[in-house]
Parts: C-alpha cells; sequence; structure tokens
C-alpha cells in the first residue's frame, strides 16, 4: 500500500471507458463506486482492498479479536459515503442493500451493508429497506469461480411487500464490490417490475480495477 494512502471519499461515476470491465451493466445504468478493488493482490496491496478485506470477513470469525477490523470498515464505509453524498440525495432516496449469499436464516447471514448504510446517517435517519431478500443461501461469490447470471439471480430473490409502501421516489442499489454487475442487474429487474415508474441507481464501495480476473445528482461537490 503506497506510504499515506487513504480510502477515497469522493464518487466515480461508471463511464462508457468501464463498461467493458462489468459485463452486465449498460450504458443507460448509472452507477457510482468510491475505491478500486485489486483482485489477487492482497489485503496490504491498496487502502481500498484493506477495507474491502475487513468489511467482508465471515461471520465465522466474530468471536475472534479481529472481529473489530470488520466493524471499524463498516464505519469507515458509511464515513465515506456521509463524506461523498449529497445530503439532499440522502434525504430523498431510498436505499436497497444487495442481500448477501446466506437466507436471512442461516447463521452466516450478514447484514454488513445494512449495518453500514445506516450508520451513514442516524439523525435524522436515512431510509434504508431491506426490500430484496435472499430465499436459499448459496455459495458468496467471492469465494467461487462461477458467476450466476441475472436470470438466475432473480430466481434467488424475492421482494418484500410489507417494506413496500410507501413507494420510493428514487432507489439506490447498494453492494461492496461491482464486478461483473450481475447482482446489481438482478435487483434492478427485481425492483423495475414492482415500481417501473421509480428511477434506479447503483452505489459500490468499491469496483473490480480492469485486469482483474474474472435525474438526481448524487455527488456532493462542494
Amino acid at each position: 500500500m503506497t506510504s499515506g494512502e487513504t480510502f477515497p471519499q469522493r464518487l466515480t461515476q461508471i463511464d462508457e471507458l468501464m463498461l467493458p470491465d462489468h459485463v452486465y451493466l449498460n450504458d443507460e445504468d448509472t452507477c457510482y463506486f468510491l475505491g478500486e478493488y485489486t483482485a489477487r493482490q492482497g489485503y496490504g496491496y491498496s487502502a481500498t482492498n484493506q477495507l474491502i478485506f475487513n468489511f467482508k470477513k465471515p461471520m465465522d470469525r466474530r468471536d475472534r479479536p479481529e472481529w473489530r477490523y470488520k466493524e471499524i470498515a463498516i464505519r469507515q464505509a458509511a464515513r465515506a459515503f456521509r463524506n461523498a453524498l449529497n445530503p439532499a440525495f440522502i434525504d430523498y432516496a431510498t436505499f436497497v442493500p444487495v442481500p448477501p449469499s446466506k437466507a436471512k436464516s442461516d447463521a452466516e447471514y450478514d447484514d454488513r451493508i445494512t449495518q453500514m448504510l445506516r450508520r451513514i446517517r442516524r439523525d435524522p435517519a436515512i431510509d434504508v429497506r431491506e426490500l430484496i431478500t435472499q430465499r436459499v443461501s448459496t455459495d458468496a461469490a467471492h469465494e467461487s469461480d462461477y458467476r450466476p447470471s441475472p436470470e438466475e439471480l432473480v430466481e434467488l430473490y424475492e421482494l418484500d411487500e410489507a417494506l413496500a409502501m410507501p413507494e420510493p421516489e428514487a432507489i439506490v442499489v447498494v453492494d461492496d464490490v461491482l464486478t461483473t454487475g450481475s447482482h446489481y442487474r438482478a435487483i434492478l429487474m427485481v425492483l423495475s417490475e414492482r415500481f417501473p415508474d421509480v428511477s434506479v441507481f447503483g452505489l459500490f464501495i468499491a469496483r473490480r480495477a480492469p485486469g482483474a480476473s474474472d435525474s438526481w445528482d448524487l455527488i456532493d461537490h462542494d
């Protein structure tokens, strides 16, 4: 990691030059990210790699001293989004976390994205809704060589109608790392069917750096 490097505090929009790195996205998608994660380069390669490694620390580590680094990463990501997002947009939008690979009934269910979102601003609280859940547990995408298509993921997802009202004015789908874009695309498909007139954006802690295998203005410009 470069000496003095810190995790980015400003958002970058996915543009036409980046689209080929995320095969399921298209030029109609509006997606933003903070840092760039470089696969296979390890924890110490960059500030973003360090944050993502800690953020994704599995739930079976929760009774170990290292667990505090996951909690620090959740706070760090929340602070970065708080610095980067326009407060007026935070007031206006509904934030929807991409569900983890484990069903809510699974002991390894990890609501790290929901926790992070709620820490962006506690008073007044922002509109965070776990609108989409996963019916059954699967292997985590970052632990498998197989990347499911959006259509396969849609079959695993269900929308929680109890959280659907009031209808959102704008939806921000939030995930930790943008890789192929399949999870974002699957969530978009489900949400667009339920809320056809609502704008949907993507927001990511990081995007996978190129070369690694495998409306409203969200950005605060002040």
